[in-house]
């Protein structure tokens, strides 16, 4: 009976030593899954900090980009602020960032701290999109303002050229106007006939023994001119191209001219004949001599006449 309870004895003693064996296995078990369950959960938060980390890093390069782009453009703003916002959102940012690159360096374990710097990176970065969409509306609104006045200063141009060429217009219409205003003015002759004369008074065909030459021509009738007093030019010049000097000077298109002879004679607007006469003090050579005649800065006729001996 003895030898029987000793043989149940130790069956017994081995089936609680299995038993506390496979209980122990299980325990050791169950603490192996739970540290790789703890290991995975903390790996796959940890990727899931860096991926975020990632898209807020991208979105504010591109935040910086879209800035960049209309940097130059800040002088237009009327005043600085929006860019000195957008310069201390920046910086926090780039704090932000640094921050989470040494703690990945450092393989940091503490990831509700990571967790708390990419949830306040999330702000931060909301607070720099607000800062660059209302600076690129304004930049986008000063802008279309320059267009609308570029348009207006090209309008206001072509204006002022308009009026620029409708003076010069009339400039040159007046300018026709005075002109034909002038030339109505000015005295017309006819009949201009050229004569030697000897010492008698008597026309003279033989040019060397002339003592006297005289210029005559008719005045026409023309009531747009002033009537009074008028002084009749007349320039003869010989066939060496010497002009007959001794009369006086006057001016023909602002120069001064030297004439051969004059005549003052009353003009009344009415038709009148005059003569100009001039005594011969040198040499006369046969050939062609030019009549010229002048009245009130105006000449009245240019004639040639052939002189023989």
């Amino acid at each position: 009976m003895n030898k029987k309870f000793k043989t149940l004895l130790i069956a017994a003693i081995a089936v609680l030593v299995c038993l506390i064996a496979l209980v122990v296995v299980l325990i050791v078990r169950n603490n192996s899954n739970t540290h790789a369950v703890n290991q995975a959960t903390a790996r796959a938060d940890s990727l899931a900090i860096a991926n975020d980390q990632l898209l807020l890093t991208n979105e504010f390069n591109q935040l910086n980009a879209d800035f960049s782009q209309y940097e130059g453009q800040q002088v237009y703003l009327k005043n600085d602020s929006l860019v000195q916002k957008y310069n201390e959102a920046r910086m926090k940012v780039e704090g932000l960032i640094r921050e989470l690159d040494e703690e990945k360096r450092s393989h940091s374990k503490d990831l509700n701290a990571s967790r708390a710097k990419i949830k306040k990176l999330e702000g931060e970065i909301a607070t720099l999109k607000n800062i660059v969409r209302h600076y690129l509306e304004e930049i986008k609104r000063l802008g279309e303002e320059n267009a609308g006045l570029k348009q207006e200063i090209e309008q206001v141009q072509q204006r002022n050229e308009q009026l620029s060429s409708q003076v010069t217009q009339a400039t040159s219409v007046n300018r026709e106007l005075t002109q034909t205003v002038q030339l109505a003015r000015k005295l017309n002759i006819t009949g201009v006939s050229f004569h030697a004369y000897n010492k008698k008074g008597k026309v003279e065909k033989n040019i060397t023994k002339a003592r006297q030459l005289g210029v005559s021509f008719t005045v026409s009738p023309n009531n747009t001119a002033s009537a009074g007093m008028k002084t009749f030019y007349m320039r003869i010049i010989s066939p060496e191209g010497a002009l007959l000097g001794g009369g006086g000077n006057f001016q023909v298109d602002g120069q001064t001219v030297q004439s051969t002879a004059s005549r003052q004679v009353e003009y009344a607007n009415d038709e009148i004949q005059v003569s100009i006469y001039w005594d011969v003090n040198t040499t006369l050579t046969p050939g062609d001599y030019t009549v010229e005649v002048f009245c009130d800065g105006y000449r009245l006729a240019s004639r040639h006449f052939t002189m023989k001996k």
